[in-house]
């Protein structure tokens, strides 16, 4: 299990929840609907489709964001689960998920849940890291690695970035309608100088845990040397982001 450091995520990371604010626009939550946000993070996204008179239900697995969003939003509904195991007895008028579904390794499963969890006509709305996402870092960690003679380990791989294709087969297999499906690359900009050492470690920690804290640096450190002359431009980092993003109906 990934840990997360809630703190670090809203304080550096507010780009995950900016950038889900057009996914909000797509949801165009109303009045009295009931809304499950898959993977809710602290909550923040929660939160906005709150002010429509939706009502929320955050769902994360990771104990440390949930808590933290208990504390920021107490009007809303939020439980630690995780997707691939939903189970509801609560049917909703929508699901919305934003950057979470390529945490969770069995997607077809979560797209099975989802489905499962919403009303005849439900809409499921969601966003998530699709191929070639991140690649430039993905790379830059393995050679890192080989360079300080600190074994790299694959099977700690958190992420599974799906193709378009990939993902249009597993919503059609559970049963959804595709409205729209797009997979595009969206450069990301990270904050300040510390932004790509942030970003590892945020959100790669997973890769590192069978290393020492000094090991850990070093990768970091290593990383950034790597990285600095592809992804440092005009005095910021930028990520290499590749985005999927989808708007499903269940007809039925």
């Amino acid at each position: 299990m990934t840990e997360w450091n809630p703190t670090l995520y809203d304080n550096k990371h507010t780009f995950v929840s900016n950038f889900g604010d057009d996914l909000v626009s797509s949801l165009k939550p109303q009045k009295g609907e009931k809304i499950l946000d898959l993977g809710c993070g602290t909550g923040d996204l929660a939160y906005k489709i709150s002010k429509s008179g939706a009502i929320v239900w955050g769902i994360d697995a990771a104990h440390s964001m949930i808590e933290a969003a208990k504390e920021k939003y107490p009007e809303i509904q939020f439980s630690v689960q995780d997707g691939q195991q939903l189970e509801s007895k609560e049917h909703f008028h929508a699901v919305f998920s934003n950057a979470a579904l390529h945490w969770m390794k069995d997607q077809q499963k979560v797209i099975q849940n989802c489905y499962n969890a919403l009303l005849p006509h439900g809409r499921f709305i969601a966003e998530l890291g699709g191929a070639h996402n991140i690649e430039t870092i993905i790379h830059a960690i393995e050679e890192a690695s080989n360079h300080l003679s600190i074994p790299y380990e694959p099977s700690l791989f958190p992420w599974v970035f799906p193709t378009k294709e990939e993902m249009e087969a597993h919503l059609l297999k559970a049963g959804f309608r595709i409205i729209s499906i797009e997979h595009y690359n969206r450069p990301t900009p990270l904050d300040g100088e510390e932004g790509i050492h942030n970003w590892l470690k945020m959100f790669s920690n997973n890769l590192f845990i069978h290393m020492t804290n000094k090991e850990k640096e070093a990768i970091y450190k290593q990383c950034e040397n790597i990285l600095r002359p592809k992804l440092y431009k005009e005095k910021e980092w930028v990520a290499d982001y590749w985005r999927l993003r989808f708007i499903a109906v269940k007809e039925t």
